[in-house]
């Protein structure tokens, strides 16, 4: 409960948390090992599901905002998200019905960066446009930025 008070989780993160938390206290302890059975762990994640503590979409869909809002495109989003064991179609699908436009947080992020306006050279837009690339963000979102500030 104290996890899920903390921030979502998703449920295979929740679930690797809860091993690890009960492999720490064996070791605190300083007893053996003694993992905790799946099936009782799938107990508590699926009791944790059903009073709606535990919800992959809601997770993912405040995941997406929390990390458009820290600067990162969607492909490193969907990278992130895979990592934290959520399906491909489920980030697919998340991703297409959130209302973050990419373009906008690129060209908000190029722009704290580098300043206003963008650099015009193209060695300078080379080094803007491999800095959002390592943000995450796609190349028709970049070219989208120079052209919306070309204009």
């Amino acid at each position: 409960m104290r996890l899920l008070s903390q921030r979502d989780h998703s449920r295979s993160e929740l679930k690797r948390k809860l091993q690890l938390s009960g492999q720490r206290a064996a070791y605190l302890q300083q007893q053996e090992n003694i993992p905790i059975p799946d099936e009782l762990l799938e107990k508590v994640l699926d009791w944790c599901q059903e009073n709606g503590w535990l919800n992959d979409n809601r997770f993912t869909e405040r995941f997406i905002q929390s990390r458009a809002r820290k600067g990162y495109g969607p492909q490193r989003v969907r990278m992130e998200l895979q990592q934290k064991g959520i399906g491909r179609d489920e980030i697919n699908q998340a991703l297409a019905e959130s209302d973050v436009d990419w373009t906008a947080c690129a060209a908000e992020l190029a722009r704290r960066k580098f300043g206003e306006p963008l650099p015009q050279t193209w060695a300078e837009k080379s080094k803007v446009q491999r800095f959002l690339m390592t943000k995450g963000f796609m190349m028709e979102d970049i070219q989208a930025v120079f052209r919306n500030s070309d204009d």
